[in-house]
Order: C-alpha cells, then sequence, then structure tokens
C-alpha cells in the first residue's frame, strides 16, 4: 500500500495581512499618530471580561491603512469588536461561518483585507484587522473578548501583552478583581517593568476586592529622556488565589444560573505509581535529550517516600530501568539518577510497544501485590517523533485504550514541532490523562518540570458532584476523573426555578485512606449586598460562564464518537456561540467597513481558531505560476507540488503494490523521461500493513544520451556508450559537456541536465537490523520552468502551475486538520489541510510543508486515474 490516510501534525495559517507580529500594536505611517492604549479588566468571580481600545488619528492629508493588533490569551471567546470613525460606530455581529462565506468572499476577492485571529506562541493568539480611515480623521477600535481562568498551581493568572512599540499620550491598564469567597493574595508584575516602573504599579486590596492599576505618564515610558523608543514592551501579569475554607467547595446563584467551584484545601497528597516512558531516539539526540534528562533529575528528586515508579526508554526497542516499579526510597532514587544521566539517542520510536510495556508493568506489579492498593497509577510518555513499528494513530490509540480500560492515567509530552500532536492529545483523554506540548526553546526544561508538577500531586479520584434533579438543567460536565493540588473543578447550570431553599449539593470521590464525602446546602448570592458600591458588575456572568463553559465542553465532545453524536454536538456549540455572540471556531464576527474617499466599504470577518487551524474561513487561490514550482516525492511516497508564489503547496498519496512503476516526467520535446519503481518493507508487519516507498529511479534524456540508473545502493551512469558505476558510500563529483552529477555521501545525487532541469534524489537510510522498513528515495525537481509546455506524468503536469480554488473551510475528523472545498478542473472536490515533509535541507527530520490534501490517490487532482501512469519498465513509456 502506498500512503494511506494523511496524519499531519501541525497546520501552518494562512495570512491575508503580512504585517510584523507587534501585539496590542497599530501599524502606521509617520504621519498617524495613536494617542489612547488602554486595557480594562474585569473578573467576577474567576470570570474575565477584557476590553482592549486603542484610538489613533490620521495627520495626512491622504487616506493612510492602519492595522491593529491584539494578542489574547488562546482560552478566550471574541464577544465584540468595534470601530469608531469621526463618531460613527460599526458594530461587529457574530454569525454562523457559513452565513459570513459570502461577504467575506466579496471581501477577499475583491482585495480587501480581513480581520483574523491566528496562533501567537504558547499561550496567546492574535487578533489583526486593517481599515483606511480618512485624512484628517480618527479611529477607535475596541476589542472585547471574556474567558474563565483556569487555577494552576494554587492560582489563576490574567496575562495582558502589550507592546505599542511607540509613546502613547494616554496609557492605560486596570484590573478589577471581585471574588465573594475572599481573596487570599494578588501579585502584579511586568516582563518590562523596570526599577523606575516598578512603582507606577498600584494595588489595593480588601477582602474580596482588588484593584491594580498602571499608567505611566508620556515621559515615564520614554527609554531615555528626550527620545521616542517607550519602555512598554512585554506582558503585565496578574497572579491571584482566593480563600477556600470549606470541603464542598464555593456555590453561586445570580440570576438564576449556579456555578460550582471545587478546590478543596488540606486534602492529603495520594501517593501514585508512576511510569515514565522516556522516547531516545534518534531525532532525540543533542539538545531535547540533554533538556529531558535534566527534567527527569530534578522530577525524580521530587518523589515521596510512598510513591513507586519506574523509566521505560525506548526507541526500537523497549529498554526497562527494572522490570518492575520500585519504591521512591533514597537508594532507588539516587540509582535511577545515575541511570537517567547515561541515557543516549538511538534508533526509531516504538511508541506502541512502550505504552504497552507500562501497562503490563502497573498491571502485572498490582497482581503481584508489589505497589500499594490505594496508590493512583499514571504513566508519563515524553515523545518528539511520529510512531513506528505500528505507525497508525488509530491503531495504537486503540491498543492503549483497550489495555488500560480506564484503571489508570496516561499523560503525554509531545516535544518539538514535528511531533504528531493530535494523536497524544486524543489518547491522553481517552485514559484520564491530558497531553501538553512542550516548545522546543531553552525553558524546555521548565516546561517539562512545570507539567509534572501540575500532574503529580492527586488529591481525589473519580469526582462526582451531584445537584438536585428537579432543581436544575443542562448541567455540564460534572464527573472528573481527577482533581490535582492547586488546580480546580467547575461546574455549571440553569436552575429550573427559583426555588433554591432545597438546594442539596453532594461531592463524592475516592481519596488516599478513605472516601471523600461531602454535602451541604446552596444558597443565592447576594452580590448587591457584597459589592455595594457596584451597580453592575456585569451581572450576567454566571449565565455567560455557564455558556462558556458548556460550548467548550461540546467542542471537545464533537471531535470523537459516533458521527450522529459528533454533528448534534457541534450544532448545540453553534447554537449558543450565536445566542451568546461568543467568536468560537464554529462562528465568525463581521463588520461592515465604513465607505472613505477610496472606494466602498466591504466587510471584515474576525475567527476564532484553535492552535494550529486556519486562520481564514474561506480562502480563494488562481493560481498560475510564473515561478518555479517544486514539485516532489518522498516517503510512503508523497506527492507534494508547491507553490511558492501562492506559499501554499497540494499533495497526495498513491495507493499501489510494491513493484509497480510509475512515469514521474515525461517531455516529449526535450526527449526527457523520469520513471520511479516502488518497493515494499522488508516483510509484512504483524499489522498487515505493508508500506511502500520509491526505491529506484530510471531517468533518460534522449537528446544528450543520457541514462540514469538509482537505487537505494548505488547509481549506474549511461553516457555515449560509456557506463560508470557510483556508490552511495562514496562522495563523488562528475562533470560531462552534457550532465553533472554530484553525489554527497548517503545523502544527496544532484543531477544538473545541460541547459535543462536539474533533480535532485535524496538517499533515505533506516536503521540496518530495523524489522521492516528498508533504505527507499525520494525525488525533487528543479529549475522545471526549463521544461516545455507539453511536459506531463504524476509529477510533470504540475511544473507549469494549476488553477484552482478553496472555499468552505469546516471542521474536519481532527480539530488539526480543517476540512474544504477545492474547485479544480470542473470538479468540487473535499480536500484537508495538513503537513508533509520536504527533506532537502534536512534529509533527517526534513521541513514541515502546509498543504491541501487530495484524497483517494489523488482523483481529481491529477489527469485521468493514477493507473493511467504505470508503464512496463524503467526505461518504458508504456
Amino acid at each position: 500500500m502506498i500512503g494511506g490516510d494523511p496524519y499531519f501534525s501541525t497546520l501552518s495559517l494562512f495570512v491575508f495581512l503580512f504585517v510584523p507580529s507587534l501585539p496590542l500594536s497599530l501599524f502606521l505611517s509617520s504621519q498617524v499618530e495613536v494617542y489612547s492604549v488602554t486595557v480594562d479588566c474585569t473578573v467576577a468571580s474567576r470570570f474575565a471580561h477584557t476590553v482592549l481600545t486603542s484610538s489613533a488619528i490620521n495627520k495626512a492629508n491622504t487616506s493612510q491603512e492602519i492595522f491593529f493588533e491584539v494578542e489574547m490569551p488562546k482560552t478566550a471567546f471574541i464577544t465584540n469588536f468595534s470601530m469608531e470613525i469621526e463618531g460613527q460606530a460599526y458594530v461587529g455581529e457574530v454569525k454562523e461561518k457559513e452565513k459570513a462565506k459570502k461577504q467575506y468572499e466579496k471581501a477577499v476577492s475583491s482585495g480587501q483585507t480581513a480581520g483574523l485571529v491566528k496562533v501567537s506562541g504558547r499561550k496567546m493568539e492574535k487578533f489583526s484587522v486593517s481599515v483606511n480611515i480618512a485624512a484628517n480623521s480618527n479611529v477607535t477600535f475596541v476589542l472585547t473578548y471574556q474567558e474563565l481562568l483556569q487555577r494552576k498551581l494554587g492560582q489563576y493568572e490574567i496575562l495582558t501583552r502589550v507592546k505599542p512599540k511607540q509613546l502613547v499620550q494616554n496609557f492605560q491598564i486596570e484590573v478589577d478583581i471581585y471574588e465573594p469567597q475572599g481573596i487570599a493574595f494578588v501579585d502584579a508584575y511586568g516582563t518590562f517593568l523596570s526599577n523606575e516602573l516598578l512603582p507606577l504599579v498600584e494595588k489595593t486590596v480588601t477582602d474580596n476586592k482588588a484593584h491594580i492599576s498602571f499608567s505611566p505618564t508620556l515621559e515615564q515610558q520614554r527609554k531615555c529622556p528626550g527620545c521616542d523608543g517607550t519602555l512598554i514592551d512585554g506582558d503585565f501579569i496578574v497572579k491571584y488565589d482566593v480563600n477556600r475554607a470549606k470541603t464542598l467547595g464555593d456555590i453561586q446563584i445570580v440570576n438564576g444560573y449556579f456555578v460550582h467551584f471545587f478546590a478543596p484545601p488540606d486534602l492529603p497528597r495520594v501517593p501514585k505509581n508512576v511510569v515514565f516512558v522516556i522516547d531516545r531516539s534518534g531525532s532525540m539526540a543533542g539538545t531535547k535529550m540533554d533538556q529531558t534528562q535534566e527534567a527527569l533529575l530534578e522530577i525524580l528528586k521530587d518523589l515521596h517516600m510512598e510513591d513507586y515508579f519506574a523509566l521505560i526508554p525506548f526507541d526500537h526497542e523497549i529498554t526497562p530501568w527494572k522490570n518492575s516499579l520500585m519504591k521512591a526510597t533514597e537508594e532507588n532514587v539516587a540509582e535511577a539518577m545515575k541511570y537517567v544521566s547515561g541515557l543516549f539517542a538511538r534508533g526509531g520510536t516504538n511508541i506502541n510497544d512502550a505504552v504497552l510495556r507500562a501497562v503490563n508493568m502497573l498491571i502485572n506489579d498490582r497482581k503481584n501485590n508489589n505497589v500499594p492498593d490505594r496508590n493512583l497509577d499514571m504513566i508519563i510518555l515524553l515523545t518528539d517523533g511520529l510512531p513506528e513499528a505500528e505507525t497508525r494513530p488509530p491503531k495504537i490509540q486503540e491498543n492503549v485504550r483497550g489495555a488500560i480500560d480506564g484503571n489508570m492515567s496516561l499523560f503525554c509530552l509531545g516535544f518539538g514541532n514535528n511531533v504528531d500532536y493530535t494523536f497524544l492529545d486524543v489518547m491522553a483523554r481517552q485514559n484520564k490523562g491530558v497531553a501538553r506540548r512542550i516548545y522546543e526553546a531553552s525553558d524546555a526544561t521548565l516546561q517539562l518540570q512545570g507539567f509534572y508538577e501540575e500532574v503529580s500531586s492527586p488529591l481525589l479520584s473519580e469526582v462526582d458532584l451531584r445537584y438536585p434533579d428537579n432543581a436544575v438543567e443542562f448541567v455540564t460536565t460534572n464527573h472528573f476523573r481527577q482533581l490535582f493540588n492547586g488546580s480546580e473543578i467547575v461546574v455549571a447550570g440553569r436552575l429550573s426555578d427559583n426555588d433554591i431553599n432545597n438546594f442539596l449539593v453532594e461531592v463524592f470521590a475516592n481519596g488516599f485512606e478513605e472516601d471523600f464525602k461531602v454535602q451541604g446546602q446552596a444558597s443565592a448570592m447576594e452580590w448587591d449586598v457584597i459589592y455595594p458600591d457596584q451597580e453592575y458588575i456585569f451581572g450576567d456572568f454566571t449565565e455567560r460562564m455557564w455558556a462558556y463553559l458548556t460550548i467548550q465542553q461540546l467542542l471537545e465532545k464533537s471531535k470523537s464518537g459516533p458521527s450522529e453524536e459528533k454533528e448534534n454536538n457541534t450544532a448545540k456549540a453553534l447554537d449558543l456561540s450565536l445566542q451568546y455572540s461568543f467568536v468560537t471556531p464554529l462562528t465568525s464576527m463581521v463588520v461592515t467597513k465604513p465607505e472613505t474617499e477610496d472606494g466602498p466599504g466591504s466587510p471584515l470577518i474576525a475567527d476564532k481558531l484553535t492552535e494550529a487551524v486556519m486562520s481564514t474561513l474561506s480562502v480563494y487561490y488562481s493560481l498560475y505560476s510564473s515561478s518555479d514550482n517544486t514539485c516532489t516525492v518522498d516517503g510512503d511516497p508523497h506527492f507534494m507540488i508547491e507553490l511558492p508564489e501562492r506559499e501554499d503547496s497540494l499533495c497526495f498519496n498513491i495507493n499501489d503494490t510494491p513493484g509497480t512503476i510509475f512515469n514521474l516526467v515525461r517531455d516529449l520535446t526535450s526527449g526527457i523521461l523520469v520513471n520511479g519503481q516502488t518497493i515494499g518493507d522488508k516483510k509484512i508487519p504483524p499489522d498487515g500493513k505493508i508500506n511502500t516507498y520509491f526505491g529506484r529511479f530510471g531517468i533518460v534524456h534522449q537528446s544528450l544520451g543520457v541514462r540514469l540508473d538509482v537505487t537505494t545502493k548505488d547509481i549506474l551512469v549511461s553516457q555515449d556508450g560509456k557506463r560508470v558505476k557510483m556508490l552511495w558510500s562514496d562522495a563523488a563529483s562528475l562533470k560531462g559537456a552534457n550532465m553533472d552529477l554530484l553525489l554527497t555521501k548517503d545523502r544527496s545525487l544532484t543531477v544538473t541536465l545541460r541547459d535543462s532541469v536539474k533533480f535532485v534524489i535524496l538517499l533515505h537510510k533506516v536503521w540496518e537490523k530495523h524489522p521492516y522498513h528498508q533504505n527507499y528515495l525520494g525525488f525533487y525537481t528543479l529549475d522545471s520552468h526549463l521544461l516545455s509546455p507539453s511536459v506531463h506524468g504524476l509529477l510533470g503536469q504540475f511544473y507549469h502551475g494549476i488553477e484552482f480554488e478553496v472555499a468552505d473551510l469546516r471542521p474536519g475528523e481532527v480539530e488539526e486538520k480543517p476540512d474544504a472545498t477545492m474547485y479544480i478542473k470542473g470538479q468540487a472536490l473535499n480536500v484537508t489541510r495538513g503537513w508533509q515533509k520536504d527533506y532537502r535541507w534536512d534529509v533527517k527530520n526534513g521541513e514541515n510543508v502546509p498543504c491541501w490534501f487530495v484524497h483517494s490517490n489523488g482523483t481529481g487532482l491529477i489527469d485521468g486515474d493514477a493507473s493511467d501512469y504505470v508503464v512496463s519498465g524503467l526505461f518504458k513509456t508504456v
């Protein structure tokens, strides 16, 4: 089998606004002045309502285009965006994406810009919009978003990123926190706050209210006296926690909705049985392995005496430190630390067998009474690569889920950009755990330690929060598999009626030494009594918090399960998004841009995105590239057409049996022919799936009298009756009148034909003792414009461009891989957004290239059918 379903890792964002990444910024000419930037954040019971406002004036005699950008938390939903121009307000309206489509198409096809939200780093995503402002006019942008603050490591965090890049006459950050439980502590600081700016942060804290403000004057913002540089450049952060005096938690009933915050204090820590499954494959070599070892050494130091632990490093082989879990005694920890320090990277990535070995170890140790009954079982997997041996993520997920059978938790850490994070995320969620991406940076060690700190101290398991059936309805998720120290469970719902005299709340869970059970009577929260001086603290916050939680949970449920349930959950999430004006992955915010002296207005669209999902509702292309398109085939084998003018690519796979010979390039005018023969695995793997690759290429240039036969072992060159054999194990250079060859040892062969095309063939070397896989080749075409317009073949037909359109972006089977409709050659094809690998610059790891994947052997994209390109010999045309 060649190809199969594509499992793309992350998705590159296609952006209509090609502007610098400057959060909370206005991009201006020298004649446009920003005179006000304000951030106003109000938090009522952990639900944050943030309004970002920026005003500018165009002092020029002609209209100017102004770009407004804001970075906001990924967990937030936009609730409003508006512009005020010369006293006229233009307010956004949240619509279903499909219903906003025509307005958007008109904006894009006419060359207008569009507002968008895109991923921006680890915690933030970016909102960006532009508008033309008439001469001597001013504009005010207002963006509002809401989010439920999540408690981590015993605190909540309000993060505001501010980088105005210029001095601002009126700059102000105001944060008001209202917590009826009482505020335990508040801390405010900024990554940019110098000794001069730190005293300008004002903080007032009472029992249940806090006010933080930061408002430097123009002079205080200056980097130096008389200069224009600003000190305001970074993150402004507020952290706080609330008092926790009740084991039942805090229950607030306001305006017919209830919210229950559950994080009981002083619970004993539950000891754990933890197995660390550590990827030490070849791709971990260097910094990643060093950081992993450094983090593990610190983590091992933090194990408690009651904990039991195991280490299972893996590559293509599984090599446990011990055959069972060991108690975290001082001696055992010291021995484990010495073992970790000696780990080194090598080989492949057998995730399936490594995780199953960890599961079996925990099961066997329980059967043999090697670990205490009340300890919680958990597995922590760290990997940076795509699975090998068993390569199908759904099959691995099925195997792991069946083995765990709900009896333990699996936490997955995905290291770096090449990891299939979606695969890890789904697998963790299926097994009472969570996944986390570890970013390749100097602080990766701290990221690993931070994640472990979050999950290493379980307090309760199988937590059930129960409310009277006749008193509540539409309750959000109320069963949670675990509660960790420093975190919090939040449940919200609507009251059936206003009678809350019998609102009995019960919580049941498994504790360490005994079962946890608590119950109590809830009562309505008298906000006007607690806060008599505040006439309005966005009083519907409990209802909006309920809607926020419900939408988030419905979107999660829409990713898996039977198709009917997925559709039902998606429909419910859409209805709530529209009802409460949240910009979610299912909705868009439409703002009608006003008319200017440059012409009539057009709509702007703001889309809510999740990590690595495309930033546009509908993308329109009309492609005919005059520059070279890089057409490649590599991997299992994946065909890819890179279109540099549009910064995008198309890709497809071909399914066939090993030994099939395909025509890749045929140019009758110039006499060039390139065919490729597929090879299979050494033997059929246990799962019965045969992976195939290209293992041999035949290249002919008839008019130059050149013929090359390239295999994974050697290169046979024939020219003018002479034959030369070159080995991949050598480095060589061959220059002739009609052809130049450059052979880089065990890496690449560059073929340059005189006054014609250039080909690059890559050698992919697999571990020689790999039980199934073997070496294979990749083929890349350069200088394709030198071939005639009549060139054809599986690759050749794309050398001179292709016209198509892509529209109707919609959720796919996996969140990070949205589907869309491609209009091409008079057909409408369902395509999926993802990425493939370009190995020209990095033969081992490759470079991720975003592309539109065309299913079913490229049907509809290629001319005819894949079988039409099968030929009878390596140097045959038929």
